[in-house]
Parts: C-alpha cells; sequence; structure tokens
C-alpha cells in the first residue's frame, strides 16, 4: 500500500457521531462529531465539519474543525481551513487565507532539541 494512500473514506452528505480508530489514512468530507485517535493522517476535506478530540500523527484541514487537535508530526492548514480551538505540534503549516481562533502550542521534537557537541 502507497503511504498516501486513503484506507477509508466519510463522505459529503453523511454525519457521524462518536469515536475512530485507524491506521493509515482516513478522509473526512462529511460532519463528525467525536473523538479521533490515530498514529497516522486525518484528511479533513473542505465541505467537512469536524467537532471534537483529535490525536492524531498529522493533521491536513481544509475544511472546518472546532476542538483540540494534537498532531505528533504536523499539521497542514490549506486557504479553506477554519480551525477554533487548541492546536499541539511541533510543525504548523498555513497557507495565507486559512483561519485560526484559539492558541496554538509547538513544541519541537526532541530531534530538534538535541544540539551536538
Amino acid at each position: 500500500m502507497a503511504k498516501d494512500e486513503i484506507n477509508a473514506f466519510l463522505g459529503a452528505g453523511t454525519a457521524y457521531q462518536g469515536k475512530l480508530h485507524f491506521q493509515g489514512s482516513v478522509r473526512i468530507d462529511g460532519v463528525f462529531h467525536g473523538e479521533v485517535t490515530s498514529e497516522g493522517t486525518l484528511v479533513v476535506g473542505q465541505e467537512a465539519d469536524v467537532q471534537g478530540t483529535i490525536n492524531v500523527g498529522q493533521l491536513v484541514l481544509s475544511g472546518r474543525m472546532t476542538g483540540e487537535v494534537h498532531a505528533r508530526e504536523k499539521i497542514v492548514l490549506h486557504r479553506t481551513a477554519n480551525l477554533q480551538g487548541c492546536l499541539f505540534t511541533p510543525v504548523l503549516v498555513v497557507e495565507e487565507g486559512a483561519v485560526v481562533e484559539g492558541s496554538i502550542t509547538m513544541n519541537g521534537s526532541p530531534k530538534a532539541e538535541t544540539v551536538a557537541e
């Protein structure tokens, strides 16, 4: 399986509520309220509305998200992204036009903090 391959797709026009645990990559284009946990990548499409607690390896956001987001590797906010809440990530990429309302905490990875002597 290719690294960028989507394992599951929650399509537009659908609504989900609860807990989502996955491996690999999942794309949400509908409405999701609840908790997402994964070491993988969560892709939130432009028409999506996600609310809850997110704890993933990477987040790629193009739609609307409300809540607390923890990404161990990286968060990418595309120009259509609208995020309200708290972000915790070592790397943040924000395209011009993206909206963030809340707090951002960026703590570098242990490798970045290591100083060669």
